[in-house]
């Protein structure tokens, strides 16, 4: 993995954290690892526990960042979730979302959050 596009993921999960803080959302972890798998964020919001993969992108060369979300990669965040849950019990209600951030030079980022995702 190249090194450019390493540090586009890490810029993108700190402009993630602060959007979600904006729109109310309190993080509770940041890159969170059970096993073999991660989840980027997880957040609380409304008595809601939120399972948030972020996904960045410089460009749309390759699609929007969303489009990268395999069903595969929502299967790893439920297993991530689970291990989550067995460690934290008490969340009644759990939600899977993903956050799509879009860099541009001479542009703010571009969030779109797609909550409640499902296979």
């Amino acid at each position: 993995m190249s090194r450019h596009h390493i540090d586009t993921g890490k810029e993108g999960e700190i402009l993630a954290a602060g959007y979600l803080q904006q729109h109310g959302y309190e993080i509770m972890h940041n890159n969170w690892r059970y096993s073999r798998y991660e989840i980027d964020i997880i957040a609380t919001k409304n008595n809601i526990l939120h399972f948030i993969e972020v996904k960045t992108r410089r460009n749309s060369v390759y699609g929007f960042p969303e489009e990268s979300v395999s069903k595969w990669k929502i299967q790893c965040m439920i297993r991530g979730g689970v291990g989550f849950l067995r460690q934290f019990p008490q969340w009644k209600r759990v939600q899977y979302d993903v956050l799509s951030i879009t860099l541009s030079i001479d542009k703010s980022p571009e969030y779109f959050l797609i909550e409640d995702v499902y296979l």
